[in-house]
């Protein structure tokens, strides 16, 4: 007995999205490959205190709405502009965020519960059961960017915050 060929798409093969980057690169006609970001220097670090004495800040992709339910841009309601990092207060926890602009399966979830990607009441809960020291006074929002300067700019910018917070530990939440 000899065994049928699967039919096409029967199996699974991975995509390397380097491979396809480089390539979408050579194909525009850019004369350097495209470069994955890299930071040697970055600051990750072992914690110098416990977590329930550490206060913890989240970072998020998502941001927050207007009363209609689109993209808060902070211009009024006709104005578009670029997305542009952000810090809010973190209690009350908003009890919903613009999500509809990222990259998520729209068909087989959805974003209506904010706990799931800017978790600050079950944080609270647990810097009140002595888990953590306690939240930051602010959230951080950061938009979904492709670009390396405008990821280090955004970086930077949260990164001030976070210091002027007192923040002993970020949380990253992207979309």
């Amino acid at each position: 007995m000899t065994a049928e060929a699967p039919p096409p798409g029967a199996h699974r093969n991975f995509v390397s999205y380097i491979d396809k980057s480089r390539e979408l690169y050579e194909a525009y006609g850019y004369d350097q490959a495209y470069r994955w970001a890299t930071n040697a220097t970055a600051p990750f670090a072992e914690l110098t205190k416990p977590l329930a004495e550490s206060r913890i800040g989240v970072v998020t992709t998502s941001f927050l709405p207007r009363n209609d339910g689109s993209l808060d841009t902070g211009d009024g309601p006709d104005l578009v502009l670029a997305k542009e990092p952000y810090a809010a207060p973190s209690d009350p926890a908003p009890e919903a965020m613009f999500t509809q602009d990222l990259s998520w399966d729209k068909e087989a979830t959805h974003t209506h519960d904010t706990e799931t990607y800017l978790p600050l009441a079950r944080l609270r809960e647990l810097a009140e059961a002595g888990h953590l020291g306690s939240v930051s006074p602010r959230f951080y929002g950061v938009p979904t960017e492709y670009s390396q300067r405008r990821t280090r700019a955004d970086a930077a910018t949260v990164e001030a915050w976070v210091r002027e917070d007192d923040v002993d530990v970020v949380m990253l939440v992207p979309l």
